[in-house]
């Protein structure tokens, strides 16, 4: 493609099409933003939100016919545009596979369009053996409320990322990269590398890139779609790309309440967002402007680590109760199941309480918040979720198998006959395959921001 040239104006455009790609957005809503004169798309293309199962297996929680749905126009739009496309996390955790499923989706999609795009793909994993003498050289360090990092621990992970912070992303660009997919970054870094690069002020750039993030979450309307930010020497405005939604001061400053644990600082790889003073300013009902956000540097870069183990093999059963009597005493009732659970699994199979586990789930009674929950009326129905953990399948598909009568028919000790319960699928059991946690919450210092993440690209010819 033919890049077009910086604008000579002192600011900077990003265009946001989605909180996440795959999400899903109307075409429309491109062209109005292409129409505001963006110097870069950028979007996010996973998150630690949907739990470690992602990162542990390397698979996406998004389907291919929406990514290929979203990347299709996104390609489209900056071939026509001459800006570079910025994806970060590509395939939900940014593993080296995820980055790979995305760059085999953009390679097809550009032979079938006859779009020339320099593709950089930008490897975040880490290998456990490579961390183990930052590990010995007290280099790594645990975020709050993690506990000291042990090798044992960094072995078992299946699976380990860095977060990257924007400098590698930056690095692609200044080879000649019209599309650069990131392993696992920073939800802002996706958004910060080009302002940064083009010389936009950090503060303005990196609160920008914050409130952008989730795309439409900004807005009076989440369900909008996408964002559009201009970052310059002063600060940064930011609209929706809906013409029917608006950004209000209220609605942009909400946004630094989410996922974070102090709505006015947030640390980045690099330092630390301050947004203590900043102040938003409606510039119309639609646009509003922000100035005075800070950016602290910090005497030391760290790369965040995620990591994610197997615990173990789940079997998980669900039964819906509508008995009057059972409901009226269900946490004794929930208590005789675990109790007679494990006396069966005892007897039958000859397991220990440690050599397997089984959570009960009361939907529609305390499910959430369990003992935090008000003591609640009678409810009316509950549908019970047992979920069985053990150190294999076979073994947690036979304990659950063991529960079946109990889910079926077990009543309560006040009761002379059985109840009848309806499970919710046929067979009764269904088998989740492996389960996985989180185990890596921790910080590497490292003397570059990029050391950790290996750049791969064409040689540029153009």
């Amino acid at each position: 493609m033919t890049r077009q040239p910086s604008p000579p104006r002192g600011s900077v455009g990003i265009l946001v099409p989605s909180g996440m790609l795959g999400a899903g957005f109307h075409p429309d809503t491109i062209t109005r933003g292409l129409s505001l004169g963006p110097d870069v798309i950028a979007v996010d293309g996973g998150s630690t939100d949907s739990g470690p199962y992602y990162l542990g297996t390397g698979r996406a929680k998004t389907t291919e016919r929406a990514v290929r749905h979203d990347l299709r126009l996104l390609l489209a739009a900056a071939s026509d545009a001459g800006i570079p496309l910025v994806i970060g996390s590509c395939g939900t955790s940014g593993t080296d596979s995820g980055v790979e499923w995305i760059a085999d989706i953009v390679h097809e999609i550009c032979l079938e369009a006859g779009l020339d795009l320099t593709v950089a793909k930008i490897f975040s994993e880490q290998r456990a053996e490579t961390l183990l003498p930052a590990l010995d050289r007290g280099a790594i360090h645990p975020l709050p409320p993690s506990i000291e990092l042990d090798p044992a621990t960094l072995n078992r992970c299946v699976h380990i990322v860095g977060v990257m912070g924007h400098e590698p992303i930056e690095q692609a660009l200044r080879a000649g990269a019209d599309v650069v997919l990131a392993g696992r970054a920073t939800d802002t870094a996706v958004s910060a590398a080009v302002p940064l690069m083009r010389g936009m002020p950090p503060g303005p750039t990196w609160h920008a890139a914050k409130i952008i993030e989730c795309g439409g979450s900004c807005t009076t309307d989440p369900r909008s779609g996408g964002v559009f930010a201009r970052i310059d020497h002063g600060g940064f405005t930011v609209e929706p790309l809906d013409l029917d939604t608006a950004c209000t001061p209220m609605s942009v400053a909400a946004h630094m309440l989410y996922e974070t644990a102090d709505p006015y600082r947030m640390r980045e790889p690099g330092g630390t967002i301050d947004v203590t003073e900043a102040r938003y300013t409606p510039v119309n009902d639609r646009v509003v402007r922000v100035e005075g956000s800070r950016f602290e540097p910090a005497e030391q870069y760290t790369v965040k680590l995620e990591g994610a183990v197997i615990t173990g093999y789940e079997t998980v059963s669900f039964v819906g109760i509508r008995d009057p009597q059972v409901l009226r005493c269900i946490d004794e009732w929930a208590g005789l199941l675990r109790k007679l659970l494990a006396e069966r699994v005892a007897r039958v199979l000859g397991l220990g309480p440690d050599e397997w586990g089984a959570d009960i789930r009361l939907y529609g009674y305390n499910a959430i918040l369990g003992e935090l929950d008000p003591v609640p009326a009678t409810p009316q129905e509950v549908g019970v979720m047992l979920l069985v953990n053990a150190r294999d399948q076979q073994t947690a598909t036979a304990i659950s198998q063991l529960a079946n009568p109990l889910l079926l028919h077990l009543p309560t000790p006040a009761m002379n006959h059985l109840p009848s319960f309806a499970f919710a699928t046929s067979p009764a059991h269904i088998d989740r395959g492996a389960a996985y946690e989180f185990v890596l919450n921790h910080v590497v210092d490292v003397d570059s921001p990029t050391e950790l993440f290996r750049l791969e690209m064409p040689e540029v010819t153009r």
